[in-house]
């Protein structure tokens, strides 16, 4: 356990003194994306419970069939109670169904481009327009999403439905087209079967997990090195080490991950509104 504690306060001190590359931003923007109660808002939830030093549920949590989240939501963390903010957001969106209710796709290049505020009412049935209320007609580098976490449960990803895949894919064509990078986060890995919290510590040996890992990049086409095991806080009442550390291994990826679009960048885009 002892060197478990030290992991875990040496991932804090990565993340708390951590700088975007070249100093071209103050703060990296990390969306969340995935299917309806994949996690994305208890993913949050648990990174935001591990500086604020308790377990806190400032995002509302929805269930696997419905979700809450309607709104898109810019969350700054601080560094305890009254710290200062870290250097990352963490940008929740609506999530993806195959029906009518999910996230438009429409929408997304605006969410990408730093378009829309935060508090902003999806609407499954009308798409963004630049004519609504407090749109961003000229956002700067600072306002745009440097990466794109994929969010989804270990349980389900294996029987994603044709449409549910076809719409993760032409979300990443359009990433790709825009040069974001892009990961997955796998969350509720410790309600799959053989699996146990006291196999937390060493996920990525499970043979479960190795086969969900699998699923993912044979279905979906990502790279195995960009598929991250989360344990998000849903039931516990303190926090636990072993899931912090996986979750703060996770955020640092994703920072890296943002570090890379950043310095891929042509230096004329920079400092131009997009």
């Amino acid at each position: 356990m002892d060197g478990l504690t030290e992991l875990r306060e040496s991932l804090l001190t990565a993340i708390r003194t951590y700088e975007p590359y070249g100093g071209r931003v103050r703060q990296v923007r990390i969306l969340l994306l995935g299917p309806i109660g994949a996690g994305k808002s208890s993913f949050f939830n648990s990174v935001k419970s591990v500086f604020r030093g308790h377990v806190t549920n400032q995002a509302l949590v929805g269930s696997k069939t419905t979700g809450v989240s309607e709104k898109y939501r810019t969350y700054f963390i601080k560094d305890g109670k009254d710290g200062n903010t870290l250097p990352f957001i963490l940008c929740d969106s609506m999530g993806l169904s195959e029906k009518e209710e999910g996230l438009h796709m429409d929408d997304i290049p605006y969410i990408l481009e730093g378009c829309i505020p935060d508090r902003y009412q999806f609407n499954s049935m009308k798409p963004i327009t630049t004519g609504l209320d407090n749109y961003t007609g000229c956002p700067m580098l600072k306002d745009r999403i440097h990466c794109v976490a994929f969010v989804f449960d270990a349980n389900s990803v294996g029987h994603l439905s044709d449409e549910m895949v076809e719409k993760i894919r032409r979300i990443r064509r359009e990433l790709n087209k825009c040069g974001v990078v892009h990961v997955v986060l796998l969350t509720h890995v410790d309600t799959l079967d053989l699996i146990t919290k006291g196999d937390l510590i060493d996920i990525y040996r499970c043979v479960p997990v190795k086969l969900k890992l699998e699923a993912v990049h044979r279905e979906l086409g990502f790279a195995l090195s960009d598929i991250f095991v989360v344990s998000n806080y849903t039931s516990e009442w303190e926090l636990e080490p072993v899931m912090d550390v996986l979750n703060l291994s996770a955020l640092r990826q994703m920072l890296w991950a943002a570090d890379d679009f950043l310095e891929d960048l042509p230096l004329e885009e920079t400092s131009r509104c997009f």
